[in-house]
């Protein structure tokens, strides 16, 4: 099996708390899957091995884990790429915008191994200030098993009103 690779400067370690708890991408949720979404050139990247526990027959990854992968990568990548916009990158001590998902769109185009590293790939567009749109594709190890695309939306203010 690969090694693990992973992100060193993720978008999502630089969410205030208060919007740090995202079942897939939070880093506060210590059920969740802390998914961690950063630049690999132009392009956004997310690593991820899913657990036993996603399994949906055995040897192959439950559609819905796919489905939250691309969901959380590309809020992300629609976070990285705004906050970019800004002038700024993860790491340099601004507070990065936060998105949610307006659209999520998956297509399972092969069955993804249990034991593969996944890696998620996306390509991000502006196609409002406050709505991005971003491709993603899933490989496990180097196999295309997914792609998906995911419309972020800027998170309204009356998310962060309790």
């Amino acid at each position: 099996m690969e090694e693990m690779k992973q992100v060193l400067h993720a978008i999502q370690d630089e969410y205030p708390d208060d919007f740090a708890w995202c079942y897939g991408c939070g880093r506060l949720n210590t059920e969740g899957d802390h998914f961690r979404t950063g630049w690999d050139g132009n392009r956004t990247v997310t690593f991820y091995k899913p657990e036993e526990k996603y399994t949906s027959i055995p040897g192959f990854v439950y559609g819905g884990a796919i489905a939250s992968l691309v969901d959380c990568h590309g809020t992300g990548s629609c976070s990285l790429a705004l906050h970019r916009k800004n002038g700024f990158e993860p790491g340099d001590g601004e507070t990065p915008p936060r998105f949610v998902t307006a659209s999520l769109h998956v297509d399972y185009l092969k069955p993804t191994p249990q034991e593969a590293l996944l890696k998620a790939v996306g390509t991000v567009e502006e196609i409002h200030p406050k709505k991005w749109k971003v491709t993603v594709e899933v490989y496990a190890d180097d196999t295309l098993c997914a792609t998906g695309e995911v419309i972020g939306a800027v998170m309204p203010a009356i998310f962060g009103q309790q």
